[in-house]
């Protein structure tokens, strides 16, 4: 990982790849809504309010894939001192909260016609919850401390820690009684899903994951910009100082 340590092998790399991500998250996500809105059937007992789960679930997985890619970079920051390390997560962290979010909204939609209630205090939907407020603590730690660094170091260690709640979402429905069906895409035997209902789902994963990497790019190059931009200033002001 260290190769691409270096701020401008990075962006070489990930300004090659932005277009062909941006291109396949397009297309996904486009194909994935009109499989899922037009092609897809209603469910047998849920009828149309099924669709929501296009978006519930590829939310809820990119919400855990978010919090794992940002508790991976917070490590690679704290143990091998990676450079960009810290800057990765920090591009995460409001993706992957967006993302839980999207995932708590549409759950709560679709709670309503099944369950009869916008919200229930289940295993799943409870971890989920926290996953967010785990977000948001990152990103509010990262930003506490006059000493940049101090919070980066700090909102590492939360990362790390809340790590933790990752796979009690991901075993929640295996673990205890919740008001969640278990798992019937990522299990033994295969999925258990309908192929006609597969396939948008499949599609509107990988244009949330390819999103994902898009936005990551983005916020990577906008961070580098600003790092540039405050040593720059810095030089300036110590510049000035010794002259005066």
């Amino acid at each position: 990982m260290h190769r691409f340590a270096n701020p401008a092998r990075f962006l070489r790399i990930a300004n090659a790849a932005l277009p062909w991500l941006a291109g396949v998250c397009a297309l996904s996500i486009a194909a994935g809504l009109w499989f899922a809105l037009v092609d897809s059937p209603p469910d047998y007992q849920q009828g149309d309010s099924v669709r929501i789960m296009y978006l519930h679930v590829p939310a809820a997985w990119m919400g855990m894939f978010c919090y794992t890619a940002m508790a991976a970079f917070s490590a690679m920051a704290l143990i091998w001192k990676h450079p960009l390390a810290d800057l990765l997560a920090r591009a995460t962290a409001p993706v992957g909260a967006a993302f839980t979010l999207l995932c708590l909204v549409t759950g709560s939609l679709w709670g309503k016609p099944m369950w009869g209630t916008w919200w229930a205090w289940d295993a799943r939907l409870t971890s989920m919850l926290i996953l967010f407020f785990l977000y948001l603590g990152y990103m509010a730690l990262s930003n506490a401390f006059d000493d940049p660094t101090r919070g980066y170091r700090a909102a590492a260690i939360l990362a790390l820690v809340g790590f933790v709640n990752v796979p009690v979402i991901k075993f929640s429905v295996d673990w205890w009684n919740t008001l969640h069906q278990p798992a019937s895409v990522m299990r033994k035997g295969g999925p258990a899903i309908d192929p006609s209902m597969l396939l948008p789902l499949m599609l509107m994963a990988l244009g949330f994951q390819t999103y994902y990497f898009v936005v990551l790019i983005l916020r990577a190059r906008a961070e580098i910009a600003g790092a540039k931009i405050h040593t720059i200033r810095m030089a300036e002001v110590h510049a000035a100082g010794r002259g005066e």
